[in-house]
Parts: structure tokens; sequence; C-alpha cells
């Protein structure tokens, strides 16, 4: 047996660690599935704050539990060894307080320390614990319906985000056929300054994940702009000798506008996913700084129909072309943990990376992620690993594992076909 004041040092009285101990007895009070907790506690974790060494500390505990020991008056207490803990994680003992403390301090854990401070604990005949110290994921039990909760806010926060941005494309573009049209017509008017402000305000538009509220003032800026706009271009058709050439122009502006397809933000190559294992690299494509899916002759209230259409004609277009920007998008639970771990995902290579780094925390093994690199590739295997871990998250995956692997089966009898997987998800957001 290992002594817990070695993990952990001999551990002040705070306010995270008093607040564990309380949740701990609320868990204690009700029953919840293993599955669930975990599940509820993922899809929020980088957002409370925990990193991917303390999910797979925390997977690594709740494999010790047993589905008796989450019923209605029972605590899931683990009191593995130090030894054997940092075998399965392959933390050093300071890595291992560190992750434990931080738990403990978020409050999904808390320690109970024996009197001795060993850790150890007995089961009778049926299973059942019967006195046991160590690692406590009582707190887990109390606090699913707040985590389910503020997995319900962020979601709901992601598709605001998503109809601001497609307002804010609606804007962007109609204000560029405009001052394009102008242009190209000669029209007397502020054009200069106006598309000195144009471009200022696409200088502004976020690289990374931002709140609604910025959004939201983004958007009012570009609806406060395009009213400058029509109302000068309206204006010169009027005053400056092109009231016989407005229908003209009008054509011209309407062109440029159904030509303009939305293509989103695309960091990196494309990657080809068919039923070929060799992955295929495309040009860059020039990065846009806000993804938008809705032509601009159409009502705003038809948005999420129109998003289906842009997937299918997205599809029809590139064939089974995948960016990182459309896996990002398809994927929100793997796009959060790995701009929280990676920051911004330049290419392919920084994904790669982060999915390397993210693998364990699901229990893929370090033999299955290589056997998946050498038969798909790195790009492909990425692509799988990607999905693999946004379906765990989202709990339509019990095994990654077992799933990884059968993505691997299916690419080897031809069969496999990640793209369906993405664009089908994303079809599901629209929905």
């Amino acid at each position: 047996m290992s002594n817990i004041n070695q993990l952990s040092g001999w551990r002040k009285a705070t306010a995270g660690l008093a607040a564990a101990e309380q949740l701990a007895k609320e868990g204690e009070r009700v029953a919840i599935p293993k599955t669930q907790a975990f599940v509820a506690v993922k899809r929020v974790g980088a957002r409370i704050g925990l990193k991917a060494g303390d999910m797979l500390l925390l997977d690594t505990l709740g494999a010790f539990t047993q589905s008796q020991d989450w019923e209605e008056g029972q605590r899931p207490i683990v009191w593995a060894s130090n030894a054997y803990l940092m075998e399965q994680t392959g933390f050093s003992l300071s890595a291992l307080k560190r992750h434990a403390r931080r738990l403990a301090e978020i409050g999904v854990i808390c320690f109970k320390d024996s009197p001795n401070g060993k850790r150890w604990g007995r089961r009778d005949a049926d299973g059942r614990i019967i006195e046991a110290y160590g690692f406590d994921l009582s707190p887990l039990s109390a606090r699913v319906e707040e985590f389910e909760q503020l997995q319900a806010e962020l979601q709901a926060e992601r598709e605001f985000c998503q109809r601001l941005k497609r307002q804010i494309t609606v804007a962007r573009r109609m204000i560029r056929a405009r001052i394009d049209a102008a242009f190209n017509g000669a029209l007397r008017g502020p054009w200069e300054h106006l598309a000195e402000m144009f471009d200022d305000l696409l200088g502004r538009l976020p690289r990374r994940i931002t709140t609604s509220a910025s959004l939201e003032l983004l958007l009012e800026w570009f609806r406060d702009l395009q009213g400058q706009v029509e109302k000068a271009y309206l204006k010169a058709v009027q005053t400056d000798d092109a009231v016989d050439n407005l229908a003209e122009t009008t054509e011209q502006v309407s062109e440029m506008t159904q030509e303009m397809n939305p293509t989103g933000v695309n960091y990196e190559p494309h990657i080809l996913i068919t039923n070929q294992l060799n992955p295929v690299t495309c040009n860059r494509s020039e990065t846009e700084q806000a993804a938008g899916v809705v032509p601009i002759t159409r009502p705003e209230e038809h948005v999420d129909r129109e998003m289906e259409d842009w997937i299918a004609e997205t599809r029809k277009k590139r064939g089974a072309a995948l960016d990182i920007a459309t896996m990002m998008q398809a994927c929100p639970e793997f796009a959060s943990w790995a701009r929280n771990m990676g920051g911004y995902l330049r290419d392919w290579n920084d994904l790669h990376r982060v999915a390397g780094q993210l693998r364990p925390m699901i229990g893929i093994s370090e033999h299955a992620w290589s056997l998946a690199q050498e038969r798909l590739g790195p790009q492909i295997a990425t692509a799988a690993l990607v999905l693999t871990f946004d379906k765990h998250c989202a709990g339509e995956v019990a095994s990654p594992g077992g799933y990884l692997r059968g993505i691997v089966q299916k690419a080897g009898a031809g069969e496999l076909h990640l793209e369906r997987s993405f664009y089908g998800r994303l079809s599901e957001q629209a929905a």
C-alpha cells in the first residue's frame, strides 16, 4: 500500500478541497451510472479547467470502479498504488501529485484519508465496498446535472455564434458586391473611404473561437456599414448619369453575389478520404476570417436549410475532400480540447500532434494509434482519431479503441468513407 501523503504532500485545507468533500457527501445520496458521469465531465472538461493529463488520470481512476460503486448509498473509491498509477499514465510522481491535486481543487474527486495515511479498501462477497480510503469519485455523481446544463449552454452558445457568423457573411458579401459594382461602374461616391472602413472591419474578424457578444458587436458594425454603402450606392445611380445603366449594373451585382459560394475557413491542405490508403495533399486556399454558409439572395429564416444545401454542394464540388476547418466544425468537442491543448491549428502537423496528445484521454493504446498511422497514413489516421474522439465525448462510441480498429479494417477492405461521417455530423448540426 502507498501513502496518500506521498502523493499529495501534507495537504493544506483549502476552499476547493472542502467543497470537494461536501460534493462527495451529496454524490453518495444519488445513483448515477458511471458512463453518464464520465461523458458529462468530458464534454465540459476544458471549460471547467481540466487538462488532458487530468482527464487521463480521472479515466484511469474510473477504470478501477465497478457499477455497484455508483449506486445510491455507495462511494466509488479507488485505492490503487502510486506505482500502478504511474505505470498506467506514464506520469512521474510529481506529475501524478499535480494532476490529482487539480482534480480535487476543481471538485471532481476528493481525498478520503485513512487514520494512518495509507490507501486501502475491501469489498464483500457481492463486490460492494465495505471500507476504503483513497481517491473518492463521488463528486462526479453530485455534479452530473451541473455539467449537463453547462454542456447545453455551451452548445447553445456555439449554435448562436454560428448564426451570427452566417449573418456577418451575408452583410460582408453584400457590402463587397456593392463596392465592387460601384468601382466597376465608375460611380461617384465615397467609395475609397467606404472600402477602407470595410477592410478595417475585415481585420477585426476573429481568427479563433470568440464569444457571441463580440460577434454581435461585429454584426452591428457590418450592418451599419452596409446601410451606408446601400445609401451611397442608391444616391450614385440616381444622380451620376447612371440611371440608364441601372438595370445593367444591378444585373452585374446579382451575378457577382451569386458566384460567391461560401467556402468557410481553410487552414491547410485538403485531405482526400477515399477507399485508397494514400492521403493526397492539395493546394492551400485563401483563409477567410469568418465562415459563412448563406447565399445573400435568400431570407435568413432559411439559414438551416441553406446550410444543408451548402454541405451537399460542397461535397459535390470537392468530391471527398476534407479540410481542418470542416473537421473542427463537424467535431466541436474535439475542437474545444484541441484548441485548449495546442492553440491555433495552423496545419495538419499541428492537428496530428494534438491528436496524439489527446489519444490517451479516451483510452486508445499506443499500439492502436501506431497501427492506424501505418495502415491509413498520418493524415487519414488523424481524421479518424478526431471523429472517434468526438463520438466518444458525445456518448456515441463506448469503445474508442475498437471503433478506430474498425475504421482501419474498413480501409483495408476498401470501404472507408470518412467524409460521409463528417458531413453527416454537419447536416445534423444544421437540422
